[in-house]
C-alpha cells in the first residue's frame, strides 16, 4: 500500500513539473496586479512556511484557521496560535487564532490578522525628499470559522472574514469567505483537500485626498480580492511509534497570477522534533523553504514551537515564527 501511494505521489509530482515547464509560463501572467488586499495571501505558521505552503491537506491544528477550515475539526485539542512573519522590506505580519472543540465532530475558531510597518515620509513632485510629514499603512482582518466532520472520511469548514486596509486617509473595508473540504481516501493515510479562500465582492477605498496644486480626489477604482483556489494531496509513506514522514503536493490557482505548484515534506521523531523542507514551482521570486519544530508536552498543555525560512531570489528572505498552545 505504501509503495502504491509513493508511486502515485511521484507520478503527480513529475506531472506537475512537466506542467510547470510546458504550460504555466503561458497561463495567468497577464493577471498580475489585478487584486487588492495582498496581505491576505501571506501564509501563517512556521510549519506551513517550511513546507512551501503545501499545507491544505496537512493542516490539523489551529493554523487551519488560515489554510483550510475543514482541517480545524481534526485538531486533537483546543489551541491558541501566535504567528509572526518577518516579511521582506521591513514588513511585519502577525496572526492570532483560537480553536475550540465543541464536540468530537464540531469545532469553531476565531482569528485576527495584522500587517504593519513603520510610518513613511510624504513626498511631492517638488519635495521628493519629503515634506516633513509621515503617513501610515496597515491591514487588519478578523474571521470566524466553523468546521464539521460530516463522516469519518469527510470534513467541511467555512470562515467569514472582515478586512480593513488603511492607507493614510483612505480606508477600504469588505467581507470575504473561505470554504474548505478534506477527504480521507481510505488508502493508508492519503487524503485530498480543496480550499477556496478570500472569495467576495470587489473592494474600493473610501476617503478623499488633496493632490499637489490643491486638487482633490475621492473617486477610486475597485478591485477584486485575492481569491485563491487550491487542491492538495498528502500522505505518510512512513509512520510508526518513532518515525513519521509526511509528503504533500499542492496545486494553486490564484486569480491574480500564474498557476503554480508547491510540495513539501516533514519528518517527525517521536512527534517531538520535526524537520521540514519544500519547494515552489513557477512562483515569482520564491523557490526553496526549510524549517524545524519542537513539541513540548507540559502537563495540562502541549506547546509547539515552529520556525520556517523562505528564500527569495532577489528580495532576500523571510522568517516565520509560530507557537501553538494546546490544552486538553
Amino acid at each position: 500500500m505504501k509503495k502504491f501511494l509513493i508511486f502515485i505521489f511521484i507520478t503527480i509530482l513529475v506531472g506537475s513539473i512537466e506542467i510547470n515547464a510546458q504550460l504555466f509560463p503561458t497561463l495567468g501572467g497577464q493577471r498580475a496586479g489585478i487584486s487588492t488586499a495582498q496581505f491576505l495571501k501571506l501564509g501563517v505558521g512556521g510549519r506551513a512556511t517550511s513546507m512551501a505552503d503545501a499545507f491544505i491537506a496537512v493542516a490539523d491544528d489551529a493554523s487551519a484557521l488560515f489554510w483550510n477550515p475543514a482541517g480545524l475539526v481534526h485538531s486533537a485539542q483546543n489551541e491558541i496560535i501566535f504567528s509572526h512573519n518577518q516579511w521582506v522590506a521591513d514588513i511585519n505580519h502577525e496572526f492570532v487564532g483560537v480553536s475550540y472543540k465543541i464536540s468530537t465532530n464540531d469545532a469553531i475558531g476565531f482569528s485576527l490578522t495584522s500587517l504593519h510597518m513603520d510610518d513613511m515620509p510624504v513626498t511631492t513632485e517638488v519635495l521628493p525628499r519629503g515634506t516633513g510629514e509621515y503617513f501610515s499603512y496597515g491591514d487588519v482582518a478578523f474571521a470566524v470559522t466553523y468546521s464539521r466532520k460530516m463522516t469519518e472520511q469527510f470534513s467541511f469548514g467555512a470562515s467569514v472574514r472582515y478586512i480593513e486596509e488603511t492607507l493614510d486617509k483612505l480606508k477600504m473595508r469588505g467581507m470575504m469567505i473561505d470554504l474548505g473540504t478534506l477527504y480521507w481516501t481510505g488508502l493508508g493515510t492519503s487524503r485530498f483537500a480543496v480550499a477556496i479562500t478570500n472569495f467576495g465582492n470587489e473592494l474600493a477605498p473610501d476617503g478623499e485626498v488633496v493632490l499637489y496644486g490643491g486638487r482633490k480626489k475621492s473617486d477610486w477604482q475597485s478591485f477584486s480580492p485575492p481569491t485563491m483556489f487550491r487542491i492538495g494531496f498528502a500522505f505518510e509513506p512512513i509512520m510508526d511509534d518513532i518515525n513519521r514522514v509526511t509528503a504533500s503536493l499542492q496545486l494553486n490557482h490564484p486569480n491574480d497570477n500564474s498557476e503554480n505548484v508547491s510540495f513539501g515534506a516533514e519528518y517527525a521523531w517521536k512527534n517531538l522534533l520535526m524537520l521540514r523542507g519544500g519547494y515552489k514551482l513557477n512562483v515569482d521570486e520564491q523557490n526553496f523553504t526549510f524549517g524545524a519544530g519542537v513539541r513540548l508536552p507540559l502537563g495540562i498543555a502541549v506547546v509547539t514551537v515552529d520556525y520556517g525560512f523562505a528564500n527569495f531570489e532577489r528580495l532576500g528572505s523571510a522568517h516565520r515564527f509560530s507557537i501553538i498552545f494546546g490544552m486538553y
